[in-house]
């Protein structure tokens, strides 16, 4: 079991070392500048990921890890500047600095607005720009905003996502549910359950993504805060039938609260 343990993590960047090795080749051998940027941009993909990679499994030193991404980048912005009209010079980019960003959030080395998800969301809008048809694109547009709290222009970037992958409903319910989450830890009971209604508009938020249950928060919310009953119940019914679980004590707070049984 410990070596198949062990070998997961090497035979992985052991790919990820090839690829270098054939990115390398490949800067060298190229026949043109869209060639080279080409390269240079697989390059720092593999650069990018064996950091990714390494960091997460705590493989090596931070000081290792910011001298991959460093290598990266420098790549990525070569192949930038050799094809500035290729949209996967800056896809790969900002996948680069997605991936800074969203670790960094995850080890607290960076508060919300963090810069690196700031580079990423410019990076994926460029890519958007040279090519307005690639719905993974805005799929990452609008988690690199939802990661940095910004949740209008994660639900813009979802929105437009949903003209070319029916997935983006379920990234809208979740982006609604995780606002509605943010809005009720700020006290906002109002635009909380705005948001939670929005996301059960659009579906049935992820319970892995958001933290709250959007049914179980509005119908705490109208029997404690509002007292709209009939807004509680018909919350209650759609849970039941949306197949979604409320806690008893809800349901019971909601009985005595409302006079009701149904």
């Amino acid at each position: 079991m410990l070596v198949g343990c062990e070998a997961g993590p090497a035979l992985f960047l052991s790919a990820r070392d090839r690829e270098i090795r054939d990115s390398t080749r490949g800067i060298e051998t190229a026949q043109n500048d869209r060639e080279r940027a080409k390269a240079y941009s697989s390059r720092g993909a593999a650069y990018s990921e064996k950091a990714r990679y390494s960091r997460i499994m705590k493989l090596i030193p931070e000081e290792e890890y910011e001298r991959l991404f460093d290598l990266a980048i420098k790549d990525h912005n070569q192949a930038v500047a050799l094809n500035p009209d290729d949209a996967e010079a800056y896809l790969n980019r900002a996948q680069a600095y997605y991936d800074r960003g969203a670790q960094d959030l995850i080890y607290e080395t960076q508060p919300r607005s963090n810069p690196w998800l700031h580079a990423a969301s410019l990076d994926f809008e460029q890519a958007i720009a040279k090519n307005p048809n690639n719905s993974h694109a805005y799929d990452m547009l609008g988690l690199t905003y939802e990661s940095n709290g910004e949740d209008d222009k994660a639900i813009q970037a979802y929105t437009q996502e949903l003209a070319f992958d029916s997935f983006a409903r379920q990234r809208l319910a979740d982006a609604y549910c995780n606002m509605g989450f943010r809005r009720q830890q700020q006290k906002d009971y109002a635009a909380a359950a705005a948001a939670y209604r929005k996301s059960i508009e659009w579906g049935a938020a992820d319970d892995k993504s958001c933290p709250y249950n959007p049914f179980e928060s509005l119908v705490a919310f109208y029997t404690v805060e509002t007292h709209e009953y009939d807004k509680a119940w018909e919350m209650l019914h759609q849970a039941q039938k949306a197949g979604r679980w409320i806690a008893p004590e809800w349901i019971e707070r909601l009985k005595k609260d409302s006079g009701r049984n149904n």
